[in-house]
């Protein structure tokens, strides 16, 4: 890995040092082609980045895999790394409407009422799930209708009770970074045909949720990216993209590169950062304006033991107030230190110094788990919406509208430039493994063109 230059021509670059981009560079040179990894970010992942808390390695973004995302596990495994399953022991906790109780389960049972109206609801959802194209969700039965309203406009269409939509606002804002109001229903649909159907998007056993990375998620990309060394550069924003019939050039601040072909693997809304050579089409370039990044932000609270276990309590817990919406607990050991990783809301959350932060993200924990969480031994957190570099996350935030009206412009070529990155791909979009399997199926059919332009020129 490298903060320089020293290859001007080569057969493909890659913008982006993500998984997908990774992937994308490992494929590549597999089958014998020279790739040079360009990113931005003086870091490799991309959206997977770690921290520290009572020198514990913590995941600041993508945390977990499921059983069936076998490309990053298999990617995680060749590279040395190994998987904790998630904590889940126990009760959960919910503080809904001022109330604090406990339950088990994925769903917590606020009431009869309300247990009948969420299954009724979530009925729902799985029969609108059915039908949509998983790879291209705009093309589905009854898009037009779907991405013509918002999934809160949908709920109260279906007039859920408040307790269901607190319930799905705390998924919404997990999910895509937003409230329910601010994205499409066919995003939602996608995004939940993509992972597997809801009930997988949401359980940890069996579930999205069922293992974290031991090491956490960006160790694997720092593994790969040791393995394809100088191919990589770091602290090199791509500023623009050429490209006329015999190649691409692209410019970055200290250095200009030719390559044949170019993989853009970052999220689509800032593909507007770069400029394009002849300008990307008028589709494409809706798909940056009308796809907005989510806002998601985490702190991790460290304590001497996992208090919590003690009281029977799995460290799982919803909110429906205040800055902190779900945590989890992500303790290494028993013995400790007890770690709670928590969702916040970036709204009450980002704009506030680091000390109003760490004391609001407290005091939920204290209304949660009790007086022990008033005395914590390390706190961190970090904002995606306010990144330095390509802010956002975990997911684009698409409103009515832009998926039938933009999304086929997700993978559709721009001459010798193709994208990957997770957004793009059909099954398991939004995660890890999505975003390996898009770098490989890029790197594949860039490469096919390759070879056919070699044939050809013999």
């Amino acid at each position: 890995m490298s903060k320089s230059l020293e290859t001007p021509s080569v057969d493909v670059v890659i913008v982006g040092a993500g998984f997908a981009g990774l992937s994308a560079a490992e494929r590549l040179v597999s089958l014998g082609l020279s790739v040079q990894v360009l990113e931005g970010r003086d870091r490799v992942g991309g959206r997977s980045f770690s921290g520290e808390v009572a020198g514990v390695a913590v995941d600041l973004g993508a945390t977990w895999v499921s059983l069936r995302h076998t490309a990053i596990r298999d990617l995680a495994r060749r590279m040395g790394c190994t998987t904790t399953g998630q904590f889940d022991q126990g009760r959960n906790v919910l503080w809904l409407a001022g109330r604090r109780r406990t339950y088990k389960g994925t769903i917590p049972p606020v009431s009869p009422v309300v247990m009948v109206d969420m299954a009724r609801i979530q009925l729902a959802l799985e029969k609108l799930v059915r039908p949509v194209n998983v790879d291209a969700a705009w093309e589905s039965p009854d898009a037009t209708q779907l991405d013509a309203i918002s999934f809160g406009e949908w709920l109260d269409r279906k007039r859920a009770l408040p307790s269901t939509r607190a319930l799905l606002a705390i998924v919404s804002k997990v999910q895509w970074g937003c409230s329910p109001a601010d994205v499409s229903l066919l995003h939602v649909l996608r995004y939940i045909r993509a992972a597997g159907g809801l009930s997988h998007m949401l359980d940890v056993e069996n579930g999205a949720n069922q293992d974290r990375i031991t090491e956490t998620t960006q160790e694997i990309a720092k593994r790969l990216a040791e393995r394809l060394g100088d191919r990589i550069v770091v602290d090199a924003p791509v500023r623009s993209i050429a490209q006329d019939d015999n190649g691409v050039t692209v410019q970055t601040d200290a250095a200009t590169i030719k390559a044949k072909y170019a993989i853009v693997t970052v999220a689509p809304p800032h593909r507007a950062d770069i400029e394009f050579q002849p300008a990307l089409p008028e589709k494409a370039a809706g798909l940056t304006r009308t796809w907005p990044m989510g806002a998601l932000s985490k702190a991790f609270v460290a304590y001497e033991k996992p208090f919590w276990r003690a009281d029977g309590l799995s460290g799982e817990g919803l909110t429906d107030t205040g800055t902190a919406f779900i945590t989890f607990d992500v303790s290494p050991e028993d013995s400790g230190p007890g770690i709670l990783m928590v969702f916040c809301s970036p709204r009450v959350f980002d704009g506030f110094s680091p000390e109003i932060r760490r004391g609001r993200v407290i005091q939920q924990l204290v209304d949660l788990y009790g007086p022990q969480a008033m005395t914590p031994i390390d706190y961190i957190d970090h904002c995606w919406g306010t990144d330095s570099f390509a802010p956002g996350g975990p997911h684009p935030a698409a409103p009515p509208y832009a998926s039938v009206s933009y999304g086929s412009a997700l993978t559709d070529p721009h001459g010798r430039i193709h994208w990957a990155g997770t957004e793009t791909a059909g099954e398991w979009a939004g995660t890890m493994n999505g975003a390996v399997l898009t770098g490989l199926r890029a790197a594949e059919r860039v490469a096919g063109l390759v070879s056919v332009e070699e044939k050809a020129s013999v």
